[in-house]
């Protein structure tokens, strides 16, 4: 692949603008690159989960997610890129069901915890959901493919379950949101 990034710094953003992956330059604040910029931001997140205890499975799966979200910022950067598939969609939605599974029924709201590991995924779980929002405001205005909209939305989902799996991993219960608190 050659040296693409040989040098870091190019001053070419110092006006305020960026490039997108089809070399169109555009405002560091429009609607895209805070889209793709969020999506990147969720991939540091579930890169600072796996910094943390994690079991093997949920390491390999969440590593597999990463490589997918850079795909997604790709598609998000370059006007009219595909990346995400609707197989990727399908296959976030098997993982979701099959972890679920073993999860007790929730009854009650849970908050965010559980331990460093259930902890993380719950911020890269809000990451991801500002992701979606960030898309869908997006698709306001310039076209986004709905699989770029649904990946996000369901990995959102599986990080909500992969905290509750790796709060018990962890030793952990739920941390249910006590609603009559109050007297």
């Amino acid at each position: 692949m050659g040296n693409r990034l040989s040098k870091i710094y190019t001053r070419t953003g110092d006006d305020g603008s960026t490039g997108l992956g089809d070399g169109t330059r555009v405002a560091k604040e429009s609607a895209r690159v805070t889209a793709y910029g969020t999506v990147d931001e969720a991939n540091s997140c579930i890169g600072l989960l796996l910094a943390a205890e994690v079991p093997g499975d949920v390491r390999d799966l969440l590593t597999t997610i990463q490589h997918q979200l850079f795909d997604l910022g790709g598609e998000l950067c370059i006007p009219g890129h595909a990346a995400i598939e609707d197989a990727d969609v399908t296959a976030l939605e098997a993982h979701l069901d099959r972890y679920n599974d073993d999860l007790p029924p929730l009854k009650d709201f849970i908050l965010p915890g559980g331990g460093e590991a259930a902890a993380r995924c719950h911020v890269a779980r809000t990451v991801v959901r500002r992701a979606e929002r960030d898309a869908v405001a997006l698709s306001r205005s310039e076209p986004v493919r709905p699989e770029a909209v649904r990946y996000l939305n369901r990995l959102s989902d599986l990080l909500f379950v992969l905290a509750r799996v790796l709060a018990r991993a962890g030793g952990h219960d739920d941390v249910l949101w006590r609603h009559e608190r109050r007297r």
